[in-house]
């Protein structure tokens, strides 16, 4: 289990990225995962099927993500489908993945390669 602990480690994949984000407030199946992250992306990102399980395959097998029991409150035709919820190991890798990429940002604005920030 190490060495696939130490493959993501670092830099993570826009899909591993998105999948993090997706489950970063709360426990999703398969299905929810791919829909949130085409409705935050606008589109610009669609999951196939193959990419999105066995990306999920990966992160629960190096303790990113895990198996969640469906709320109570699912239909019963999703309370048949896998659930799943960010453990710590995960929102600490998506943190820091974060953290770099608002690092990167930051430098960006700075050589003005792009523009500052709009204020919300």
């Amino acid at each position: 289990m190490g060495s696939n602990k130490q493959a993501l480690h670092g830099t993570l994949s826009p899909v591993v990225l998105q999948i993090l984000i997706a489950l970063a407030d709360s426990d999703l199946h398969g299905y929810g995962i791919k829909l949130d992250v085409e409705d935050r992306t606008g589109g610009a990102m669609s999951l196939g099927s193959g990419t999105l399980y066995e990306a999920i395959q990966r992160l629960e097998t190096i303790g990113y993500i895990a198996e969640a029991t469906p709320p109570s409150d699912a239909p019963s035709g999703a309370r048949k489908r896998r659930y799943y919820r960010l453990e710590q190991a995960g929102r600490e890798a998506l943190e820091g993945e974060l953290v770099r990429m608002d690092e990167i940002v930051r430098f960006a604005r700075r050589k003005k390669l792009m523009p500052e920030a709009r204020q919300s």
